[in-house]
């Protein structure tokens, strides 16, 4: 799968002209959906089925300073998936210099509405077995 490719917004820096630290956590998100509806499971579509995936932990390493109308390419992948607990990995790189700017993951996990978890191999088991399918993807 291609990559997530976004600018920086004017408004996303700071007074020195940099890209402010809180906008990459904002462009793992904007990833994460995009991602989701590229593997044709949506996160419309997951609310729609009644189940919700909250971000239970993020981590953000921060390499190189991005700054207004640099285009980021985020790359977006499945680190690891326990039935339970999915991580998403993400990788931001200027598609200019091909530095990469930054790096993280986020950890989710899978309610219904009511905030109860969710087993997905018990409940939905076409997207346990596509996340299943993609975290093995990685690992090798």
């Amino acid at each position: 799968m291609s990559a997530y490719i976004r600018k920086v917004q004017y408004h996303e820096t700071d007074k020195m002209g940099i890209t402010h630290h809180s906008n990459y956590i904002k462009w793992m998100e904007e990833a994460r959906i995009w991602f989701l509806e590229g593997i044709g499971y949506s996160y419309a579509r997951m609310e729609s089925d009644g189940m919700l995936s909250p971000v239970t932990a993020v981590e953000c390493k921060y390499k190189q300073s991005s700054t207004f109308d640099d285009e980021i390419a985020v790359r977006v992948w499945i680190k690891a998936f326990s039935g339970v607990r999915l991580i998403i990995g993400y990788e931001m790189k200027n598609t200019a210099t091909g530095l990469l700017v930054a790096e993280g993951h986020s950890e989710h996990c899978f309610t219904n509405p009511a905030g109860r978890p969710i087993v997905l191999k018990r409940q939905f088991p076409e997207l346990d077995r596509l996340f299943r399918d993609l975290a093995a993807q990685t690992e090798g």
